[in-house]
């Protein structure tokens, strides 16, 4: 799938503090080098969970962990027709991990810089001399010919590392045969190489902390940026009520941190669908109390259920969810509270190309009576993820367990890989819902592939993508 810029790609690496930089010059007066991650390049920090998956990953594969311990990762999301995710080790690509929804598991695809961490143990070929300028300078394919060794664990289809006899890397690529039939084989291709854009790593421990202190000057600009925009939106409309719009993501707790050293405490505005996780409940709650701010709800709950009996589930290119579970319950609860009202919202360019195109101010059509704005539009994932590690800010657990956005469990948007893992943590939560949609695909006399293969998430017969803005 094509790339998609939304913003100039920031990110670099310091090779003395082995952390990722937003800067071409770490805190520690070295120059750092670009990271060639892949557009919108939007890379966030990888948590014990993600290290621990990948890892487990790459060794039922390769027989080898791939993020060496207390080294720093980061997990950039690319577009691909479910979840892919490229792996940021000592400031390079890594590899890949790619989910194939039909199957429900997760491949392993390393970039040949990956045999600078790990050895593998198992799915490697060796090359003869003669044959590694072809395949290393051309990317030509492994021939049997210049075929010298294959684990017999290889099977047609199998990424595979192409080695030379002293164990050093040649190239990656997928296997076109199994181990046996290559034996046997005295011509033909054996492995289909991959290119891949160079990266170079560099391994090195480090820690969190000094990320953080290696973007000292990045975040303090950063923030000093965001709450000089605050205070003069805030200045050009002091007739409105300013509050925060929470939702129990990182990008809405950076947003009111900001908010609160431009203006003080503000109200926090929680649009409950009735759709949310339980643990973002309880994320309000722990704000709300660490912060002493009150809490104004709306609530969707009752609309989400007689809208479903009516249109069944939302989808992606129909998303009636936003509008009546939270933008019009939203708006009803402005015009009683306040008439009008001011919301920062943690709102950034680098989510989508719709946000990327948004205004940094502006007013949702159907919630007119909220003038909107984005304090921390320019900033990229790793820009709050660093900012919330500086402040200790209590952000919401969930992102520790492989989410890497706050919604409704059960969003539309979310790709197979992460509605398998709701479906396999949350039995309970994922019950309910699916006794809806089953209700649904009976009622529509639809087939059952339509609940088990996800198919409710695009309705074939609407093509409104409505972006809820919010």
């Amino acid at each position: 799938m094509r790339p998609s810029y939304l913003g100039k790609i920031l990110l670099r690496w310091c090779d003395h503090c082995h952390a990722p930089v937003l800067a071409h010059h770490c805190a520690c007066g070295a120059q750092t080098r670009e990271v060639p991650v892949t557009p919108p390049g939007d890379a966030r920090p990888a948590f014990p969970a993600d290290c621990e998956r990948i890892n487990r990953i790459y060794e039922e594969h390769f027989g080898a962990r791939l993020i060496p311990d207390g080294h720093l990762a980061l997990l950039n999301k690319v577009p691909d027709n479910d979840r892919m995710e490229e792996i940021v080790v000592g400031g390079g690509i890594a590899g890949i991990i790619r989910y194939f929804p039909q199957q429900q598991r997760w491949e392993p695809v390393p970039r040949p810089e990956a045999r600078t961490l790990f050895s593998p143990k198992k799915r490697y070929v060796i090359v003869d001399d003669d044959a590694i300028p072809f395949i290393r300078d051309k990317g030509m394919s492994v021939l049997a010919p210049g075929l010298v060794f294959i684990d017999e664990a290889v099977r047609a289809g199998d990424e595979v590392f192409i080695l030379k006899k002293d164990s050093s890397c040649v190239g990656v690529g997928r296997a076109k045969v199994d181990a046996a039939a290559a034996r046997d084989m005295k011509k033909g291709p054996i492995v289909r190489t991959r290119r891949n854009i160079a990266s170079t790593i560099v391994p090195g421990v480090s820690g969190w902390d000094k990320a953080v202190t290696a973007n000292a000057d990045v975040l303090a600009s950063a923030e000093s940026s965001s709450i000089q925009f605050v205070r003069e939106v805030a200045a050009q409309n002091p007739h409105l009520v300013a509050n925060v719009s929470y939702s129990g993501g990182k990008d809405s707790l950076a947003t009111l941190l900001v908010v609160i050293k431009a203006m003080g405490n503000v109200p926090m505005l929680f649009a409950d669908t009735g759709m949310e996780f339980p643990e973002t409940y309880a994320n309000v709650e722990e704000v709300s109390r660490h912060y002493g701010l009150e809490v104004i709800r709306s609530d969707g709950k009752t609309k989400f259920r007689d809208t479903f009996d009516k249109q069944g589930p939302p989808a992606v290119n129909a998303r009636w969810c936003c509008r009546v579970c939270k933008l019009t319950p939203v708006l009803n609860l402005i015009r009683e509270q306040w008439g009008e009202c001011l919301s920062f919202i943690g709102q950034r360019r680098y989510e989508s190309a719709t946000r990327a195109q948004s205004d940094r101010i502006w007013r949702n059509s159907n919630v007119r009576s909220q003038l909107s704005a984005a304090p921390i539009h320019n900033w990229t994932a790793l820009h709050v993820w660093l900012y919330l590690m500086r402040e200790h800010a209590p952000y919401n657990i969930l992102y520790e367990h492989h989410l890497d956005r706050i919604g409704c469990f059960m969003c539309p948007s979310s790709d197979m890989a992460l509605i398998h893992m709701i479906e396999a943590e949350y039995p309970a939560l994922w019950a309910g819902w699916l006794s809806q949609l089953e209700e649904w695909q009976q009622k529509q006399e639809l087939p059952p592939e339509w609940v088990s293969e996800g198919r409710w998430r695009l309705r074939e017969d609407n093509s409104d993508d409505e972006d809820s803005h919010y």
